[in-house]
């Protein structure tokens, strides 16, 4: 594999990686870097296409580069729900796992950098770094989780749908500043209506609230503008 010439240790794929210092090889020193990149592969993924299905074999983990992955569980009945998103540099997979708990579904053009099962469960085993990075991972999604158990189960619609678009706003890209950003809906309004728990009605006349308020701006059904990310959060009620 070519090296960059500044630092002959580290793969080009690697210095070039979006989200390398915030994911879980930002705890690799470069020659671990080196060692694990023999074993991984970027992979691109279109909108709607199925990366792994509930209670199959695990094979392998994905660090979220760009896009927003979908996570739902399915009823005996054949009902479905959204239980999760995943943004960069998420860890797809749970560590250790023999099946995937979830599936696993791109909401949007996905960019993954895949990593066989038992090559980062091998080297999680003997880094402690490593390990403490995906705990910490873990524990903030865990976090996330319960301050989204909140949402769903107190907050009034209107609340509910300006939180969901919070959480496109700080999540799609978490670097930027100011109090403005833009972003296209990862989401269909019938995903959005699944995630939070609302009609396709009641997300489609919350919207147009949010934005006969001033809150957002909508453009062809899926561009969001927010003005003021700080009055969209006050809005929220957390």
């Amino acid at each position: 594999m070519r090296k960059d010439i500044h630092n002959s240790n580290i793969p080009v794929r690697c210095m070039s990686c979006e989200v390398r210092h915030k994911g879980i090889c930002g705890a690799l020193s470069a020659d671990e870097l080196q060692a694990l990149s023999a074993h991984t592969r970027l992979v691109n993924h279109e909108a709607g296409d199925e990366l792994a299905g509930e209670k199959m074999p695990a094979e392998s983990y994905a660090t979220v580069i760009r896009g927003v992955v979908k996570l739902t569980k399915t009823l005996e009945d054949g009902r479905q729900q959204i239980v999760g998103l995943q943004f960069a540099p998420d860890l797809l997979g749970r560590l250790n796992a023999d099946e995937n708990a979830v599936s696993v579904e791109a909401a949007s053009d996905l960019n993954l950098c895949r990593i066989p099962k038992v090559a980062l469960e091998r080297m999680v085993k003997s880094n402690p770094a490593l390990a403490e990075r995906l705990m910490t991972q873990t524990l903030r999604e865990l976090d996330e989780a319960r301050d989204w158990m909140v949402t769903l189960g107190r907050k009034t619609a209107a609340e509910k749908v300006a939180s969901f678009l919070l959480l496109i706003a700080t999540h799609l890209d978490p670097e930027a500043t100011g109090d403005r950003r833009q972003f296209d809906l990862p989401l269909s309004r019938a995903d959005i209506a699944d995630f939070l728990g609302l009609t396709i009605e009641t997300v489609s006349r919350q919207m147009s609230k949010l934005k006969a308020e001033g809150m957002i701006g909508i453009v062809a059904n899926r561009h969001i503008n927010v003005p003021k990310l700080s009055k969209l959060k006050a809005f929220c009620g957390s």
